[in-house]
């Protein structure tokens, strides 16, 4: 029986790993940025497609590589322009992008992990648990792959998964994407969530330049534990300490993601103590929509009580923008969309 040989992805891979690729095949060193060239600004699918490569280059190296360029499995569109984007990873297992057009922008949200270990009480993905980190080229696949990669302006990590917990695979991607010789973007057009995994953060806030945004929900120690499981790991508390030790200048942003919660986190004794806790740091506060998953006993804040929370925190000093709701037709709220594939192919996959 002949064994089907797997071709190892060139997506994904930093100049210097390219470099090294082409010593080891011993092809000429300028070859790494010719690959580079072709993976990350023309975006071919195959590496035949490398024209400025010797036709012996191209075959030597179609003998262990490909591109490894994966289209979306599944597609919807909003109402709004919004679009979900469903792919299947090399392991078998789902994850999501969301497209999201503006007026001004095209922003782009990307999954760093099929599943999540995180738990947290309100989010889908956390349901799934845990099932891989994904590779820097099932990142940057993402990007390349839909219809709307060349008019892209925006990118948040934002999607499945919590990207500190795959810093490494992260990090590579933000240097792809960012680097003269991958896609050459400013990283202030980047912007990495997190609910706060100290390590990785103190890494992510000294090896790149994007900005940071950190799920807060609850400025209370016994609030936040329940509704985010880390809080008995890393507090809220300790972040703010570790963010206070670094200048972030004028352009590098720190935000904090609050989603509201009907009569839970929405009080004027939250207004207060979110201004406590943040007091001394230059960030914004992001307050979004809760978008209702299955057989959760969250509702979320009516729309006058978040315009009046922005005010109040306003008038505590604070900036603070509503995000505006985006596609609620399709499964707008993170891993709804995998979770039904999942569930699909295999029912017993997760327990409600």
């Amino acid at each position: 029986m002949m064994t089907t040989i797997q071709l190892e992805p060139l997506l994904g891979k930093t100049l210097d790993e390219l470099t090294q690729l082409v010593k080891i095949e011993k092809l000429p060193s300028y070859t790494a940025k010719q690959i580079a060239e072709w993976l990350y600004k023309k975006k071919v699918q195959s590496i035949n497609d490398m024209s400025n490569l010797s036709k012996n280059a191209r075959t030597q190296l179609s003998e262990k590589y490909q591109v490894g360029i994966t289209f979306p499995h599944q597609t919807q569109t909003s109402i709004d322009g919004t679009k979900k984007y469903l792919f299947k990873t090399n392991g078998g297992q789902f994850i999501e992008a969301a497209y999201m057009p503006d007026e001004t922008r095209n922003t782009l949200c990307v999954s760093s992990q099929a599943g999540c270990k995180m738990g947290c009480l309100f989010c889908m993905t956390g349901k799934q648990g845990f099932q891989s980190n994904l590779t820097t080229g099932e990142i940057i696949n993402q990007i390349i792959s839909i219809p709307e990669s060349d008019t892209l302006t925006n990118l948040v990590y934002m999607g499945m998964g919590e990207p500190m917990d795959n810093i490494d695979e992260v990090l590579k991607s933000i240097e792809i994407i960012t680097s003269p010789w991958g896609f050459a973007w400013s990283p202030r057009r980047i912007n990495v969530s997190t609910i706060g995994l100290l390590a990785a953060m103190k890494r992510f806030i000294e090896e790149s330049e994007a900005h940071l945004a950190i799920s807060l929900h609850s400025p209370f120690h016994e609030q936040r534990k329940q509704l985010m499981p880390i809080e008995n790991v890393y507090k809220a508390d300790e972040m703010i300490e570790l963010l206070k030790q670094y200048d972030f200048g004028n352009q590098r942003r720190i935000s904090f993601e609050y989603i509201l919660f009907n009569d839970l986190n929405d009080t004027t004794h939250h207004v207060k103590g979110l201004a406590k806790l943040l007091n001394g740091l230059k960030c914004r506060v992001n307050l979004i929509s809760f978008h209702p998953i299955p057989n959760s006993p969250l509702k979320g804040s009516p729309h006058e009580k978040m315009e009046w929370f922005k005010s109040e925190l306003e008038k505590k000093g604070i900036t603070t923008t509503i995000r505006k709701s985006r596609g609620l037709d399709i499964y707008a709220a993170c891993g709804l969309l995998s979770t039904k594939e999942l569930l699909k192919q295999n029912p017993d996959t997760i327990d409600f």
